[in-house]
């Protein structure tokens, strides 16, 4: 289940960190958006800086096929939990010790899969798509008042996948920590990465 460079991954203990005050999650997983892969910028940047293991994972069907569609986001619920489990035994750690989550559709499934009892330290909301473009009736947020675990959520202010007003409100449902931060001037895929990777890591670091 773990692409082929994590199977070699040193066991947590055997990871050292410079910094003073580490993070306290054990380890991060993120999906990519429906269009995208495993190779998106914000992950790998995030990867290049952050001091726990990460996973950037390529769900089955964009390994499949490299430009292929997804299939509905229900059906992907069950891989975000395999990938979980997988990575919590490659590291020796408690899957509860892990922050999930990703990008747009990454992200929404994430967020299924926690929301039903997936069990994760946090959750990491990237551009959530709350509802597709130019349809804000057909939303995506049933699943939201079952999340219980911290939870960060950074899109910017002209995504046309849900205004910063939408998020606000249905932030709301989520029976947890919330964390909003609103990226000024940027769309569905901002392009400044260090906008996100600062609120981003600021709030993995609060995590006890």
């Amino acid at each position: 289940m773990l692409p082929e460079e994590y199977k070699s991954l040193p066991r947590r203990e055997e990871y050292c960190f410079v910094k003073v005050n580490v993070m306290k999650p054990k380890g991060l997983i993120l999906f990519h958006g429906a269009g995208g892969n495993r190779g998106h910028r914000t992950f790998l940047d995030i990867e290049r800086l952050i001091d726990i293991p990460i996973l950037r994972y390529n769900f089955a069907y964009r390994e499949a096929n490299a430009k292929g569609p997804p299939p509905r986001a229900d059906r992907l619920i069950k891989e975000v939990g395999e990938v979980a489990v997988s990575f919590a035994e490659k590291l020796s750690v408690p899957q509860s010790s892990l922050v999930i989550g990703g990008r747009s559709m990454g992200g929404r499934v994430a967020s299924m899969a926690v929301a039903n009892g997936l069990s994760a330290r946090g959750l990491v909301l990237l551009s959530y798509p709350f509802h597709p473009p130019g349809k804000p009736e057909s939303l995506r947020v049933n699943h939201l008042h079952r999340i219980r675990r911290p939870t960060i959520l950074i899109s910017g202010d002209r995504d046309p996948f849900g205004s910063p007003q939408l998020l606000r409100h249905y932030a709301k449902w989520i029976s947890s920590e919330v964390s909003i931060h609103i990226l000024e001037g940027q769309s569905h895929d901002p392009k400044d990465t260090s906008k996100i990777i600062g609120p981003l890591f600021e709030w993995l670091y609060s995590l006890r």
